[in-house]
């Protein structure tokens, strides 16, 4: 695992992130970009995700959200995805935006959310199979305003990818018939 809190081309800081999961390319995908997986991953330690609903296409937009835990106040956080690039199992681009639950773009610092965050953030997500048969996977997240954002942003998406590798770990790899 890698992570970077890089200058960005326009003076602001970009956070990559690297994982080896033991799961086919195909798996790693369908956690990113179908529903049902999301739903089990997204969100750091302890919060869930009660909304993914997915429309992964270019152009298409989906809408997800994270719950907190209770005794975090249980608030809610929504984000809407919209896709410019989409090569199927080797890179994903999306558009990130704070959202309220009908998909409305809003200010971040409306929910809470620390400055620095921009309301939107490009997201690359490559996807590389491995000799073995797992997947070398990366996400980048471009466009924070200093190297403290970078570091919360990392944070929460580690926890994200750790919740995801438990998950793959759990699904049975497809066999072929």
């Amino acid at each position: 695992m890698t992570s970077v809190g890089t200058p960005g081309t326009t003076g602001t800081f970009d956070m990559a992130l690297t994982r080896t999961f033991d799961a086919p390319v195909s798996e790693v995908w369908k956690a990113w970009t179908e529903g049902d997986y999301i739903r089990e991953w997204w969100g750091p330690s302890g919060f869930t995700a009660p909304v993914a609903e997915m429309d992964v296409r270019e152009g298409g937009r989906s809408l997800v959200a994270m719950r907190a835990p209770e005794e975090m106040g249980g608030f809610e956080h929504f984000n809407t995805w919209s896709y410019q690039q989409i090569v199927p199992e080797v890179r994903l681009e999306f558009m990130s935006r704070f959202a309220d639950r009908l998909g409305n773009a809003i200010d971040p610092a409306s929910v809470g959310i620390p400055p620095g965050i921009p309301k939107e953030v490009p997201h690359v997500l490559t996807f590389a199979s491995r000799s073995d048969g797992g997947t070398d996977f990366t996400v980048t997240e471009y466009g924070y305003t200093s190297p403290e954002v970078v570091e919360l942003s990392r944070a929460g998406m580690d926890q994200c990818l750790d919740k995801l590798a438990a998950l793959l770990a759990q699904t049975p790899p497809p066999t072929d018939i």
